[in-house]
């Protein structure tokens, strides 16, 4: 069965965006340091799951990086354009992207279908609410978070939707010069 990887950005105290605007301008971008760990999770995935919110400046975002192949981030752009993408929505009936599904329904029953399927494993990206509702529903097999070593005081939690505590075991910590840590959790 397949596994649903999450990676995410977080501040020390758990936020993954501030204020109304998803502000991400707390976030340590120390892409060198943390390439190689942000690259091996990708690569034992073949599918991108994602929130409509996210999609729809994320894709785009990928696509024109794609164009660029000065811009440091293009091999990372190949991959993320070239992968199938499944964007999880309430309101699109249509992929305006390619290589892009659209899927509407039950979260979960979704899920499970995706994970029953033959091919490597999967991982998402986003947006908060999108992960919020997967890890209230138990649905993420590994946690990969690069917390950033700043505190934002306020924001959006992906872990705001639990109802009940979920032990988690920690499999990795690696910590980085920039002040970066990434920890990697499975549930117990």
């Amino acid at each position: 069965m397949r596994k649903l990887k999450l990676q995410m950005q977080v501040s020390l105290d758990g936020f993954a965006s501030a204020g109304p605007n998803d502000d991400q301008k707390w976030v340590t971008w120390a892409l060198e340091e943390i390439y190689s760990y942000v690259t091996g999770i990708f690569e034992s995935a073949d599918t991108i799951l994602i929130g409509r919110k996210l999609a729809m400046d994320y894709i785009p975002y990928w696509q024109e990086t794609f164009k660029n192949p000065d811009d440091p981030m293009h091999e990372f752009a190949v991959k993320i354009v070239t992968s199938k993408k499944i964007v999880f929505t309430k309101t699109l009936r249509k992929s305006q992207w390619d290589n892009t599904e659209i899927a509407t329904g039950d979260l979960v029953e979704e899920i499970k279908q995706l994970k029953s399927q033959p091919g490597k494993d999967m991982v998402v990206y986003g947006g908060v609410s999108f992960v919020a509702a997967l890890l209230k529903e138990q649905l993420i097999d590994e946690i990969h978070l690069f917390v950033n070593p700043v505190a934002i005081g306020q924001g959006a939690s992906p872990f705001n939707s639990l109802e009940g505590f979920q032990q988690l075991k920690l499999e990795r910590c690696i910590p980085f010069p920039s002040g970066i840590v990434l920890l990697t959790y499975t549930p117990k």
